[in-house]
């Protein structure tokens, strides 16, 4: 806050210390031809007049009030990215969970075949034995 009033009274500071400075006034040669603004040129627009007799420490607290509001806004469509995020985070969990299980009863029924297979070559390696013991020949 002593940073906010700083930056606002010095300018006016500035100006005062150089008008007391040791230089001369400037001689100016101001055509009449220039026309500058009056000094009551928003006196008639309630919008610019209320504007005008706003003092330094109403504009500040109002241009702070402002950058607060636009924080906040800032501040909830962060966090409403955030939750949809997450969400989205949450589902491909989810999916990639329901993959790891499918994958891991695939991988069972493989071992489950495979064993089965391994049992079915051994039995039949029993019954051909038996049937060579018997007299069966393979001459197909």
């Amino acid at each position: 806050m002593v940073c906010l009033v700083g930056y606002t009274i010095r300018p006016s500071l500035h100006w005062s210390l150089k008008e007391k400075g040791s230089c001369p006034q400037c001689p100016c040669d101001c055509s009449k031809d220039f026309d500058p603004i009056p000094v009551d040129c928003g006196k008639h627009e309630p919008e610019v007049k209320e504007e005008m007799e706003k003092d330094i420490i109403a504009l500040m607290s109002e241009e702070l009030s402002l950058q607060q509001t636009v924080a906040n806004e800032t501040l909830q469509r962060t966090d409403a990215l955030l939750m949809g995020a997450r969400r989205v985070s949450l589902h491909y969990q989810k999916e990639a969970e329901k993959c790891n299980a499918g994958v891991e009863t695939c991988e069972e029924a493989r071992e489950r075949a495979q064993a089965e297979l391994v049992e079915e070559l051994r039995l039949s390696e029993v019954w051909e034995r038996r049937a060579r013991e018997l007299g069966w020949t393979d001459n197909s």
